[in-house]
């Protein structure tokens, strides 16, 4: 599986998940998803960063056996980019398909991590695919996009930390199923960390305990707490010979704060767990 080209896509192969994500279910989310995609159902994920939004989606497209679209939306992010739009190259101007329409001809699940980090301008393109037309207008082309029968759409975002100007419009919530993601339950993400990191459970626990320490300081100078991800980033440099505190102050303290007493807190959990 790899993200969108930019080129004229045919064939959707290369988009395939073609090994087994590891994903931990943390309830009944992998069967709701799968009757959401039996309907064809759009998808909203929510949760915080780092929880495992993404690798749920992967998990699921692989699951599904569908090829899979990742799109990272950014402020920059215009419509063209995700429809498409005409190029100019040495035989004069050609169409070229967005992955938004890509994944719509072909049949894929298209996948916009982060959607609220898009204009509200562009997100609105996706409206007529997350209703019962289930199609896309090209307006630049003059053409009506309808939607394969395996098409899914699915998005993304982290409600915590989005400013009322950043929000998703109700007329966009609206349009899709949801799921609401948060961090693993700390047995549950210890395993996380001994299967992805690599290192022994009680070193998991140990950093799973300090992440838990950072998300209660969450709205008390913390914006977000510490992701499993971050966690994964210390077990990951423990098990390769750093020291388990040197571990926790690059992967865990210095990427989330610069806030002095915040630092201090954190420190004092460190090294508290890490004799």
């Amino acid at each position: 599986m790899r993200r969108f080209s930019g080129a004229n896509v045919t064939d959707l192969s290369e988009y395939r998940v073609r090994k087994e994500p590891f994903y931990q279910p943390q309830g009944h989310e992998v069967s709701l998803f799968a009757a959401a995609y039996r309907r064809r159902l759009p998808v909203m994920v929510k949760g915080p960063t780092g929880c495992g939004k993404s690798r749920f989606i992967e998990y699921m497209a692989w699951q599904l056996d569908r090829p899979l679209i990742t799109v990272a939306c950014n402020e920059d992010m215009s419509a063209s980019d995700l429809v498409g739009r005409y190029l100019l190259d040495a035989g004069g101007t050609r169409w070229i398909d967005g992955p938004l329409t890509v994944a719509a001809r072909l049949g894929a699940i298209c996948y916009l991590d982060e959607v609220v980090e898009a204009r509200q301008d562009t997100t609105v393109v996706i409206h007529s695919l997350t209703d019962h037309r289930r199609a896309l207008p090209l307006d630049k082309k003059g053409e009506l996009v309808r939607a394969h029968p395996d098409f899914q759409l699915v998005i993304s975002y982290n409600p915590g930390y989005q400013s009322l100007m950043k929000d998703l419009k109700s007329s966009t919530k609206q349009r899709f199923a949801a799921f609401d993601f948060a961090y693993p339950p700390p047995e549950l993400e210890t395993e996380i960390l001994v299967r992805e990191a690599g290192v022994p459970a009680h070193v998991a626990a140990q950093l799973v305990c300090i992440g838990g320490v950072a998300r209660k300081l969450k709205g008390h100078g913390l914006d977000e707490g510490i992701s499993t991800r971050l966690l994964v980033y210390a077990g990951v440099l423990i098990q390769d010979g750093v020291t388990p505190q040197d571990a926790c102050r690059m992967a865990l303290v210095t990427p989330i704060t610069d806030d002095a007493d915040i630092r201090a807190t954190l420190e004092h959990a460190i090294r508290a767990t890490f004799v």
